[in-house]
């Protein structure tokens, strides 16, 4: 979650991206990514002078930022720096807006995945929730709000400038501090509650915990028919390799294994200045569960993708030198593991 802050001097823009409110649902904010005076870059809340500040849905503030995105990257050329500097700042651009567009479609993808978990559940009654006396305008739009999340134990209604907790079944008499700590608490809520986590945990635990739990349902995936056309299909044009949101799908052909599931990780130099590196390939010289695509660091240098087992797993299984592999790759874009996780448009 960004800070709200504003940058105090005039400072390039370099590019923009949209970040909900946490207080209210509807209402999408942009934040400018600046350049500083010691030429690290930060994220400040945009000015109204620099465009539209706000908007009430995600679709229109998407489709306005990657347009501007093509022309503010363009200030670099501007900017009375060496050639290797501008070429630096500009991969961390593009290694942080590819990280927000990820963030973004991993998020929406987990709070999909928690709304599908419980579309079946039944709802209380609107004559069910138990409200104190002082609290009773509040029965109908918190009934709205258990229509569509049932399962949330926090409840914020901004209109009523009030933020609920649920003690037992339909018990809401309990009220929390509403501020914007709550605000984000509830907004994560109705992701985390859907996979019987609480939205005041720590989020990237949270998250890593709603991966792991979604593994079972990625390997499943490679029984359904749409998917299994997918991946034939990216086998036939010589893919062997598909990125789809945190997992990648993984054609092992020795011992006619065929498609398994593996995880997405990250460089073990670090992230700061690399980039995804679309035109490189993936060398495996071990049996590792986890995939490191190809990036770029901010020098410039290309660094191929390789496998690994997480740290706490040991070593991975060393693949013998001529059965070492190596692969091109493919990244699904659109609304990734959504489309993947029940809707696949392919078939």
């Amino acid at each position: 979650m960004k800070s709200l802050k504003i940058s105090r001097v005039p400072l390039p823009t370099l590019a923009c991206w949209p970040q909900q409110w946490p207080e209210h649902d509807e209402l999408w904010y942009i934040f400018n990514l600046q350049l500083k005076r010691d030429l690290k870059l930060d994220w400040f809340i945009r000015k109204p002078a620099d465009g539209p500040v706000s908007y009430n849905n995600l679709e229109d503030a998407l489709k306005d930022v990657k347009t501007a995105n093509t022309q503010l990257i363009l200030t670099l050329d501007t900017l009375a720096l060496p050639p290797e500097e501008r070429l630096s700042i500009k991969l961390k651009v593009e290694k942080m807006i590819t990280a927000e567009g990820r963030l973004m479609d991993e998020e929406s993808w987990m709070l999909k995945e928690a709304f599908n978990r419980h579309v079946n559940d039944p709802r209380p009654k609107v004559e069910d929730l138990l409200l104190s006396p002082d609290l009773e305008k509040l029965r109908e739009p918190l009934f709205k709000l258990l229509q569509q999340y049932p399962y949330i134990r926090y409840a914020r209604l901004s209109q009523f400038g009030i933020t609920l907790i649920r003690k037992d079944d339909n018990d809401w008499t309990k009220k929390a501090v509403h501020d914007r700590k709550t605000a984000i608490y509830c907004a994560r809520e109705k992701t985390a509650r859907g996979f019987n986590l609480a939205g005041t945990n720590h989020w990237g635990e949270t998250k890593a915990e709603i991966r792991s739990a979604l593994l079972p349902r990625a390997n499943q995936l490679l029984q359904e028919t749409g998917f299994k056309m997918m991946l034939d299909d990216a086998l036939r044009r010589g893919q062997r390799v598909v990125v789809c949101g945190g997992f990648v799908f993984w054609y092992e052909d020795k011992d006619s294994v065929g498609w398994i599931v593996m995880q997405m990780g990250e460089s073990s130099a670090g992230k700061e200045g690399h980039t995804l590196w679309r035109e490189g390939t993936i060398i495996s010289k071990n049996h590792g569960r986890i995939v490191v695509l190809p990036y770029v660091k901010e020098g410039g240098e290309l660094v191929k993708g390789h496998t690994k087992n997480a740290p706490h797993d040991g070593k991975a299984k060393l693949r013998h030198p001529d059965h070492y592999v190596e692969l091109p790759f493919e990244v699904l874009d659109g609304d990734l593991m959504y489309d993947l996780l029940g809707r696949m448009k392919y078939e």
